[in-house]
């Protein structure tokens, strides 16, 4: 095995060394088997995650995460391709679910065509065939971890059973709100304004008029069935509004409630008390925890494995220079 991957690796080089001289001037950063990350390949991957990471995080959560990319955004690529050499490897072939996905988004974003798609990815500034390229290669990776670790995974039902009388505090369910609302916008409204409308729609509510009335006729927020809201756990809504709700029986109306931006005037239709969950309320969530678990742990020795298997080479550890 050692003299097969020595072998290798002067093969790679040596291909290495015949792109130079064909004036075709790239920086190699690493060498994995047959293939080479290049330092623009690096680049292009640290731009777009870091334009990613921009996009959802802030503060410390933000330079937290830049400095975890700097550290192993190489060995992360390393991994991704010994991924998509296994499933070249293997034969796997994703075609139709590439297609089905660009259909189903297509479908989702009212697009009728392929080219509609590329017009709308353009005008965001994202080429189409480069994602595309993307996606199978993400499905590709995907694949080979359901054959080679998904597949492989049975759970116990005598663990699954365990855990749920071990972690009994895990399945209490907090108190969940089910909620109407007529909210004002603070931040189109002057103050005054903003009292007088408050003060209008109180003494509505007192003659009589009914809360879902007063919805569609005053409400900035979502109008539908009344102003419904939905169901909200404790610890979900913001401290202000939750604070109201608590004070409320079902069917009881708060006072008006300032919050961020704006007013609610909030309707409690319904309220489901902290319970404990049932062993088959639990199941599924238990299921999952101990099969990713399991999968986590055989993924990390999957990865470890094929590297020990490769010829890895990496040239330039830190290639921007960070």
């Amino acid at each position: 095995m050692l003299k097969k991957r020595i072998i290798l690796g002067a093969l790679v080089l040596m291909a290495f060394f015949s792109l130079v001289s064909a004036d075709i001037v790239e920086e190699i950063v690493a060498i994995v088997n047959g293939d080479v990350i290049t330092l623009s390949d690096y680049k292009e991957q640290f731009d777009m995650t870091v334009q990613m990471l921009r996009q959802q995080l802030s503060g410390e959560s933000y330079f937290k995460e830049y400095e975890r990319l700097k550290d192993n955004l190489l060995d992360m690529m390393i991994t991704d391709l010994l991924l998509l050499q296994k499933a070249r490897e293997q034969g796997l072939n994703v075609k139709e679910q590439v297609k089905a996905t660009i259909a189903q988004i297509k479908a989702q974003n009212n697009i009728e065509s392929d080219a509609d798609l590329v017009r709308a990815m353009n005008a965001q500034g994202i080429d189409y065939d480069q994602w595309v390229k993307q996606l199978e290669e993400n499905m590709l990776r995907q694949a080979v971890i359901y054959t080679e670790v998904d597949r492989t995974i049975a759970l116990d039902d005598a663990e699954i059973v365990k855990y749920y009388k071990q972690h009994q505090s895990e399945f209490i369910l907090p108190p969940e709100y089910r909620i109407k609302a007529i909210y004002l916008s603070s931040v189109t409204h002057a103050a005054s304004e903003l009292a007088a409308k408050r003060t209008e729609i109180s003494e509505k509510l007192k003659s009589g008029q009914s809360f879902e009335d007063l919805v569609t006729a005053y409400s900035e927020g979502p109008k539908d069935n009344g102003g419904d809201l939905g169901f909200f756990k404790k610890g979900e809504l913001e401290k202000a509004i939750e604070a109201g709700v608590e004070k409320l029986k079902p069917g009881e109306i708060s006072d008006w409630i300032e919050a961020k931006n704006g007013w609610y005037l909030i309707k409690l239709e319904e309220k489901k008390e902290s319970h404990q969950q049932t062993f088959e309320e639990a199941r599924k969530d238990i299921e999952n925890k101990l099969f990713n678990e399991i999968r986590s742990k055989k993924i990390e020795e999957f990865v470890k494995k094929l590297k020990e298997e490769s010829f890895i080479k990496i040239i330039n550890p830190n290639p921007l220079n960070l």
